[in-house]
């Protein structure tokens, strides 16, 4: 599969021959789902919590006598009573699970070839800037039509680029070991550098 290069300015910068086993796969919708579940649990910092009834601070004394009315309460920090502890709230737990490395790397080359088969992968020559300007590299973007686009790069990302992209909405940097499933489908347009293709396809294939 052969895709054009293009360069920031616009500018066409030759072809690239995208290799069919990491960008010619079938789309599978299962596969990406379980991915970006497995992503969003693993981020979760499961730290919630709340005071049960054997936590909050109370007396421990029976509220009234057994016999003689009332109702027949054992302690304040029953969880009907205001300040008391909460029944069934949530505890600290790890919210992450298990996703065998072959379904992992299947998922990243599932979302590379849906991006390639939407017509929303584009190939850039590299992300030098002549000057690390926002307004310049806004100016750039929208001439390319990217107003979400997720941009990786090669083994670093280029430090103008990045600090010129830094505070653009819907744009987002990547170096091409951080590139995830998450992040592409959270984005229209992919964007991938040439030394990104290489090792992505290194990677992957």
């Amino acid at each position: 599969m052969k895709i054009a290069v293009t360069s920031l300015e616009n500018k066409k910068a030759g072809e690239v021959e995208l290799n069919e086993a990491v960008f010619g796969l079938p789309v599978r919708a299962d596969l990406l789902a379980r991915m970006v579940n497995y992503q969003l649990a693993k981020r979760r910092a499961g730290t919630h919590k709340v005071k049960e009834r054997g936590e909050v601070r109370g007396s421990t004394r029976k509220i009234k006598n057994q016999k003689g009315g009332g109702a027949r309460h054992g302690s304040i920090r029953a969880n009907i009573f205001r300040g008391g502890g909460v029944v069934h709230g949530p505890r600290v737990q790890d919210h992450s699970h298990d996703l065998p490395k072959k379904v992992r790397l299947l998922a990243l080359k599932t979302a590379l070839s849906a991006k390639a088969a939407e017509g929303k992968l584009v190939v850039l020559d590299n992300t030098e800037v002549k000057e690390p300007k926002t307004s310049a590299l806004v100016k750039q973007l929208a001439a390319l039509g990217w107003s979400s686009a997720l941009v990786i790069d090669g083994a670093s990302v280029n430090e103008g680029f990045a600090r010129a992209s830094r505070n653009i909405p819907c744009v987002d940097v990547l170096p091409q070991q951080g590139a995830n499933v998450f992040d592409i489908l959270r984005r229209d347009t992919l964007v991938l550098t040439k030394d990104a293709v290489e090792a992505l396809e290194a990677r992957l294939k």
